[in-house]
């Protein structure tokens, strides 16, 4: 969809200074597509539409307001988050689209690793048996979009369990790890580079 495209990969991010990278990418003079793949530390970000009710008890895990669509989420080491910096105006994709783009990204990167999965009307995200295998919460700002998708990879899923994950009470989380053992989130990441490639 674009000519100039850069992946990085950026390791173990804070999410507030990875927040500001993404806004400042925004607003640059030389903007061009970029999707950052990394982890970030322990930390509950909530949504646009998130309510605080929803984090049943943080425990020290620090619970940030973020400026993406959706409710509350938890992102932590072992889980992929996908930012993606795109010039969506330029590239013809609106709101329901892009989802429906990361949506059928995620559901062929799990097929690779023989995990079926499938969508929920009204719950964005990616599900396997039910259970959420993958979020996203996405911005656009000035026909660019930021924020993204997060999968869970080889996680501590605990901290799920402190929050109604995505406003829903009692959802279950699951990983890819559940399905293949020796995953590691370097794999993933090489896969998703793979698969995206084309896609934008």
């Amino acid at each position: 969809m674009s000519d100039e495209l850069t992946f990085k990969s950026l390791g173990t991010a804070n999410y507030i200074e990875t927040l500001d990278g993404m806004k400042a990418h925004l607003k640059s003079d030389n903007f061009h597509n970029e999707i950052w793949m990394l982890e970030h530390p322990p930390v509950f970000t909530l949504g646009t539409a998130a309510d605080n009710q929803h984090v049943l008890d943080a425990r020290n895990i620090p619970v940030i307001q973020s400026d993406r669509g959706g409710e509350v989420t938890y992102h932590g080491p072992g889980q992929l988050v996908i930012y993606f910096m795109i010039d969506v105006k330029r590239s013809k994709l609106g709101p329901k689209s892009l989802v429906k783009t990361l949506q059928e990204f995620t559901r062929s990167l799990l097929a690779n690793y023989s995990i079926e999965s499938n969508f929920i009307e009204g719950a964005p995200g990616v599900y396997v048996d039910g259970k959420k295998i993958a979020s996203i919460g996405l911005r656009i700002s000035k026909g660019k979009t930021y924020h993204g998708i997060s999968i869970n990879v080889d996680m501590d899923l605990t901290p799920f369990s402190y929050i109604n994950p995505c406003g829903y009470a009692g959802l279950e989380v699951t990983q890819i790890k559940d399905f293949k053992k020796d995953i590691t989130i370097k794999d993933v990441e090489r896969l998703a580079i793979k698969l995206l490639e084309p896609i934008f």
